[in-house]
């Protein structure tokens, strides 16, 4: 393993290291552990960047600064940028320039009223002082660059009907001054997760090549930016799956277009950006196709196709190489029996190399686009953020698993079953405080059913712990990385044993395990989750009688579920949870996909009926605490209002942590250490017999 590097940052909290309390012990040493996510690998691959959050010194909001990691591993880790608003989103350039998007403000211009929106900055190849290159009064997203040229397109959120920047900026002030923030919606979805559609919607601009830096002492030229969606038009607009050609000359994005009276699915189109001229180049009215990537010499480019769900049938997923001249399309990898995504070319174009869930692991694998089998690069763990080397000699990646945060790491192009370590980052942590284990049981029906099993240290025959089932969401994902918001190291040190476990509708296993709890949910996943409990409550080191269930998002329907199942558990935690399966469906902000696998309500109420955890009420008996965000809205606040008066009029035990200001998650510092205060006192309360200890700030 390579040595740690010295500590990220002097506002980081340091206690966790001078303390001899594991971080995991004390919530404020773990909120101010430093957390890696994105990574950027530069054109001649000789550096490699990477974000990394910290507390800000208020310890009210996580910032992230942008760091320097040695793609070779000799060198510690140093930090490129820093500023109050954080900076995020790294990109190199082919000069060497590192583009990143931040709401700093720019030093040369006067400080004005209004609060800076995200805009382009690019920080020299040789370091100095960051510059900013572009800005947009909607704030400038998603950022992409031509690998050969520098050719830079930008997506940013417009005003309907606006000519330019200035048009925008001026219709977004008489709005402002007309005290207005009403949003007429003409097409359905009106939200996503936590973020309200319109007025504005994406639109692509071209940038072209960015002015070099000027002389000392001399302005900037001016970077005019050129619609190249001026008929984007809200929800949904051009979309900010964007890519662009090595030569810059053709930009490839997902286009939304209706399914049906209510409904979406994405297409690829192509887009001249000389020109402007659109062609439309994969359109399945059978699938969702999005995530395109460029061949090296810009003639194919490799993209992920996704069945649209049935009543009937669950999603499936393919990668497709397509001609971009002639728009003709091959299945890369037809058969393979797991979902694909994130691909990209090899750096001589022979191959894609893509990212799947396998086992309840989530590997890099390589397919040949001359056709034969995927390959499995990676032995254990999960990947993301995937970079190839333009030379060929090396794959990066950020690596995580359930024992180990995300970190970068350096891959072999061609060797299977590897398990790098981690390249030295800012991110290293200490100790943890237990050991992690790979455990097995078996369903109903005979099949295998994989979990994962956080132990806390002393845990032994003599000193069982006590079992905490945690259960994951999606439904369509598996447990298979480091996660901050869900992490079982919190439980661990505390004593709790905690059980992952990846039953029907998992991802990894095949398409016929998710098929198993396909529209069915209260059925094989349910009694998976239960084989899985009964197999780990025969071990010595676990204690059977002092058991607890919970989880988020489906993971809260299930924990919903359970709890008008059995009464086999001492407490139920349910956070941004399901109740009312009829209610949701109509409320969620993509109501169309949901209802593709449960049906019309009025014509097929069938699954809603036999699924829906608000029609077992009466039978709960366990005492509940209910978590839900008032900005989540994939599960909107009214499930969580119905559940906790249900459970209230019928005197179940409960409590409600309600977040005025949360999404489907728990974001800021504040709440995300409340959220696990609470968690931990009411399982306390109920598991371990304890007192009921109200959080301070509660």
């Amino acid at each position: 393993m390579s040595e740690p590097p010295a500590a990220p940052d002097a506002t980081a909290d340091s206690s966790a290291d001078e303390s001899p309390v594991s971080p995991f012990a004390d919530l404020g040493a773990f909120a101010a552990l430093p957390r890696v996510a994105g990574l950027a690998l530069s054109a001649d691959g000789r550096r490699l960047a990477v974000g990394v959050q910290t507390l800000d010194p208020e310890r009210t909001k996580w910032l992230s600064a942008l760091w320097e990691v040695d793609p070779e591993g000799r060198r510690a880790a140093r930090r490129l940028t820093r500023s109050a608003p954080g900076e995020s989103a790294p990109v190199w350039a082919p000069d060497g320039s590192l583009l990143f998007t931040s709401a700093r403000p720019d030093p040369a211009t006067k400080p004005g009223g209004e609060d800076p929106q995200p805009a382009l900055w690019s920080l020299p190849a040789d370091g100095g002082e960051a510059r900013q290159v572009l800005t947009h009064p909607g704030g400038i997203g998603r950022v992409a660059v031509a690998a050969d040229t520098g050719d830079v397109v930008v997506v940013a959120a417009t005003l309907p009907g606006v000519a330019d920047a200035e048009a925008d900026a001026a219709r977004r002030k008489e709005r402002k001054e007309a005290g207005v923030t009403a949003i007429l919606h003409e097409a359905y979805p009106v939200r996503y997760w936590d973020a309200d559609l319109g007025p504005a919607a994406p639109h692509v601009f071209w940038a072209g090549r960015l002015p070099a830096d000027p002389p000392a002492g001399a302005a900037p030229d001016p970077v005019g930016l050129r619609d190249l969606t001026p008929d984007a038009v809200p929800p949904i607009g051009s979309g900010d799956d964007v890519a662009l050609s090595p030569d810059g000359a053709l930009l490839v994005r997902t286009e939304a277009v209706p399914d049906g009276p209510a409904g979406r699915r994405d297409r690829l189109v192509a887009v001249e950006t000389a020109t402007g001229g659109t062609r439309v180049l994969v359109d399945d009215p059978l699938a969702d196709v999005g995530s395109a990537r460029f061949s090296p010499d810009g003639t194919a480019l490799v993209c992920v196709r996704e069945s649209l769900t049935t009543y009937d049938e669950p999603p499936d997923y393919t990668l497709l190489h397509v001609d971009v001249a002639t728009g003709a399309v091959r299945d890369l990898t037809a058969g393979f029996d797991r979902w694909p995504s994130a691909p990209q070319f090899g750096a001589d174009g022979s191959c894609v190399y893509f990212l799947a869930d396998e086992d309840g692991r989530h590997a890099v694998f390589r397919v040949p686009v001359d056709g034969g089998e995927p390959v499995r690069l990676t032995a254990d763990g999960a990947y993301s953020d995937l970079q190839v080397a333009r030379d060929g000699s090396a794959l990066y990646a950020l690596r995580s698993a359930y024992d180990e945060p995300p970190a970068p790491v350096r891959l072999d192009p061609e060797t299977p079953g590897q398990h790098p370590d981690p390249l030295p980052n800012p991110g290293t942590l200490p100790q943890l405080p237990g050991t992690l284990h790979e455990v097995e049981a078996t369903a109903a029906d005979g099949t295998r059913v994989q979990s994962w099993l956080v132990l806390p240290e002393g845990a032994s025959a003599d000193q069982p712990a006590p079992l905490l089932l945690w259960i994951h969401g999606g439904p369509l994902m598996s447990w298979n990385s480091w996660s901050w918001r869900w992490c079982p190291w919190v439980m661990a040190a505390r004593g709790y044993a905690v059980l992952l476990p990846n039953p029907a509708l998992s991802q990894g296993f095949g398409q016929d395990f998710v098929r198993r709890g396909w529209g069915e949910w209260g059925e094989a996943p349910y009694t998976d989750l239960m084989a899985a409990v009964d197999a780990v409550e025969q071990r010595a080191d676990v204690d059977a009688t002092r058991t607890a269930a919970m989880g988020g998002s489906f993971g809260g329907y299930m924990a919903n579920w359970v709890a008008t199942q059995t009464d086999r558990f001492r407490a139920i935690v349910t956070h941004a949870s399901l109740w009312d399966l009829d209610s949701f469906t109509g409320t969620t902000d993509a109501a169309y996909y949901w209802e593709r696998e449960w049906g019309d309500p009025l014509l097929h109420p069938k699954r809603y009926e036999q699924n829906s955890p608000h029609r077992f009420a009466d039978a709960i008996r366990t005492p509940m605490l209910v978590i839900h965000g008032d900005r989540d809205y994939r599960v909107p606040i009214g499930e969580a209002l119905r559940l906790w008066y249900d459970l209230q009029k019928r005197g179940v035990p409960s409590k409600f942590l309600y977040f005025p200001d949360e999404n489907h998650w728990v974001l800021t510092p504040g709440n995300a250490t409340v959220w696990y205060e609470t968690v931990l006192a009411f399982l306390a309360e109920h598991v371990l017999g304890e007192g009921w200890q109200r959080p301070g700030l509660l």
